[in-house]
């Protein structure tokens, strides 16, 4: 287990490697800068710590980089930042993050964060293919299929369509896809759970369309293709 901590504050950078090592997780410091990307890749870590307000390049524009590349765009990401307002955290999600913390932080707060990140981004247990519709999952190798094209999903995306097969027809409010797909909510808001869903929907292209919207209520996914 690794972790890339890209934060230009040195003493910040130093906390969160400090607290982690002693939690038993092992991290690495970059500073940012253009070559961030080659050092992410280089580095392969299971998740990166990202701040938001990095100079050269963005920590929002790195996300997104991170999210369009087939090598890395499994890596969890957990944005650091200053900004604490509503519309900072939905654009951070809608471009693939999996959490948010608003400095200053709680080291202990970060290391919980860090844990359920890990936990939740995992790929899922093995088990056998399911098919329903246009839309063929395999768990086994990760992987999903709409009309035999596959469709590269965030572990996260993978995980929300794979609880949504498991239960098709029934209803699922946010909150109970906060608990049950991200496992750890304090900082996370339902607005959350809809930015997931729309890029999903997204992907997803025609099959898209199995995941139903509820007024009020939340989600299902369709009984009958």
């Amino acid at each position: 287990m690794k972790i890339l901590i890209i934060e230009d504050e040195k003493d910040i950078a130093e906390l969160i490697q400090f607290n982690l090592k002693r939690e038993g997780i092992a991290s690495e410091i970059c500073r940012g800068g253009r070559e961030v990307l080659a050092k992410i890749r280089k580095c392969n870590p299971n998740l990166v710590i990202l701040d938001l307000m990095l100079p050269e390049v963005g920590g929002l524009e790195i996300c997104r980089q991170l999210r369009a590349d087939p090598a890395t765009q499994n890596i969890a990401v957990l944005m650091l930042t200053a900004k604490g307002e509503e519309i900072d955290r939905i654009v951070g999600f809608e471009v693939g993050a999996d959490d948010y913390l608003t400095k200053p932080f709680s080291p202990r707060e970060l290391v919980l964060r860090v844990k359920a990140v890990l936990n939740r981004t995992q790929r899922p247990s093995r088990g056998a293919k399911i098919s329903f519709g246009d839309l063929c999952i395999d768990p086994e190798k990760f992987e999903v299929r709409v009309r035999d094209e596959e469709i590269r999903l965030t572990a996260i995306e993978f995980k929300l369509l794979q609880y949504f097969l498991d239960h098709k027809g029934r209803v699922a409010s946010r909150d109970l896809l906060l608990d049950r797909v991200w496992g750890y909510d304090a900082a996370l808001t339902t607005r959350t759970v809809d930015s997931h869903i729309k890029r999903l929907r997204q992907k997803l292209k025609g099959a898209g369309d199995y995941i139903e919207t509820l007024r009020g209520v939340g989600y299902r996914f369709r009984e009958i293709p």
